[in-house]
C-alpha cells in the first residue's frame, strides 16, 4: 500500500478533530468528582521547544540532556540541544513519513520506530512497521527490523528486548536481542505508549481508544494484564497517550482530549500535574545535568510543541533507558 503525507495529515487531522470534539464534550459536561491537583503541582506548563507544522510522536533525552522528537508528517527525527534552542533535523526515516516512538538500546543507539502512517489502521494484518537504529553522533540511520503491527510506543529491557505497541490495533510486538520479531507477543486492544518498570517485570501501556485507561502487562505473562486506571463517565473521551514513569514507578500519563497530565498513585486513584495541554502525545523525564536534565518532566504533542511540566519534577526520575 502506498502512503502519502497528505493521507497521513488527513488521518491525524481526523483523529485530532475527534479529540477536540471530545475535549469540548468533557469540558462542557459536569463531572462527578474532579481529580485533585497533585501536592506541589498545578503550575502552568512552560514552552521549551517548537517544531512548526509538525505532529510530534516520539520523545526522549540523551545523557547530555539533549532532547529528541519525531514528526509523523515528515518522518524526521529532530534534536533540541537545550530549552529554547531551535529543533534541528538529524535524520529521516525510510519513506519520509510516519516517524513514531523513540527508545534507547543498551549500547546507547537511539531506536526509531516508523510506519506510523495510515497503514496502522490495518497494522495487525499488514505488519509493515519497522525499527531503525540511529547513531546520534553521525546522523546515520540504519534499518534494523520490520514486521511489527506498529511502533507508536516502544521501550527496551536491560537484555535488549524491544516492546512495540499499536493504539489502532491489538498486537504488541516483541523484538528479541538477536533481531527476531514476534509481532503477536501480546494481544491488547489500543495499547499506546510503552514503558517498562524498573525491574522489567511489567510493561506499562495506555489504553487510548478501547476501554480508555492505563494497564501494566507482566512481561512473563502477557495474557494477564492488570488495569491501574479505567476512565468512566465523560472521562472516557480523555484519550490517554504516551506515558512515562516517575522514580517510584508511578505512571505519568497525558490525555489528548482532556488536556491534562496526570499521575496514578494507586489503582483508580490519580491526581493532576498540569492542565491546558490538549493534543498531548507523549511524556518523558529528562536526563543528565544540563539542557533537559534529570528530574524535569517534558511533554510533546500533535501541536508541534514541547512543554516542561514543573509540577512533575522528581529529582530521581529520568528518561526510560535499559
Amino acid at each position: 500500500m502506498r502512503t502519502s503525507r497528505v493521507g497521513l495529515r488527513s488521518i491525524v487531522s481526523l483523529c485530532c478533530g475527534a479529540l477536540a470534539a471530545a475535549a469540548a464534550t468533557v469540558i462542557s459536561a459536569p463531572t462527578v468528582a474532579a481529580a485533585p491537583i497533585c501536592p506541589g503541582a498545578g503550575q502552568p506548563p512552560v514552552l521549551v521547544a517548537r517544531v512548526p507544522g509538525a505532529a510530534l510522536e516520539g520523545l526522549t533525552i540523551d545523557p547530555s540532556g539533549r532532547l529528541y522528537t519525531t514528526d509523523l508528517f515528515t518522518g524526521r527525527v529532530y534534536r533540541v540541544d537545550a530549552p529554547g534552542a531551535a529543533a534541528v533535523p538529524i535524520a529521516t526515516v525510510p519513506g519520509g513519513t510516519g516517524a513514531g516512538a523513540l527508545a534507547w538500546a543498551p549500547d546507547g543507539t537511539l531506536l526509531v520506530g516508523y510506519g506510523a502512517d495510515p497503514r496502522v489502521l490495518l497494522g495487525d494484518t499488514l505488519r509493515q512497521a519497522s525499527i531503525a537504529k540511529l547513531d546520534v553522533a553521525t546522523g546515520n540511520l540504519t534499518p534494523f527490523v520490520t514486521g511489527l503491527s506498529a511502533a507508536n510506543g516502544m521501550d527496551v529491557a536491560r537484555d535488549g528486548t524491544i516492546y512495540a505497541t499499536n493504539d489502532f490495533g491489538q498486537l504488541i510486538g516483541r523484538v528479541y536481542p538477536n533481531g527476531v520479531v514476534q509481532a503477536d507477543w501480546g494481544r491488547f486492544p489500543s495499547a499506546n505508549g510503552a514503558v517498562l518498570g524498573a525491574d522489567d517485570r511489567y510493561l506499562y501501556v495506555s489504553r487510548t481508544f478501547v476501554n480508555p485507561g492505563v494497564s501494566r502487562i507482566p512481561t512473563a505473562n502477557p495474557g494477564a494484564p492488570e488495569s491501574l486506571l479505567t476512565f468512566g463517565g465523560t472521562d472516557v473521551f480523555a484519550a490517554p497517550d504516551g506515558l512515562t514513569l516517575d522514580s517510584q514507578d508511578r505512571p505519568i500519563v497525558p490525555t489528548n482530549a482532556g488536556g491534562q497530565v496526570i499521575r496514578i498513585d494507586a489503582p483508580n486513584q490519580f491526581c493532576v500535574l498540569a492542565s491546558g495541554l490538549p493534543l498531548s502525545s507523549v511524556l518523558s523525564y529528562g536526563r543528565g545535568t544540563g539542557g533537559f536534565g534529570q528530574g524535569r518532566l517534558f511533554r510533546a504533542g500533535f501541536d508541534g510543541a514541547v512543554y516542561e511540566i514543573p509540577g512533575g519534577f522528581d529529582p530521581g526520575a529520568r528518561t526510560a533507558t535499559p
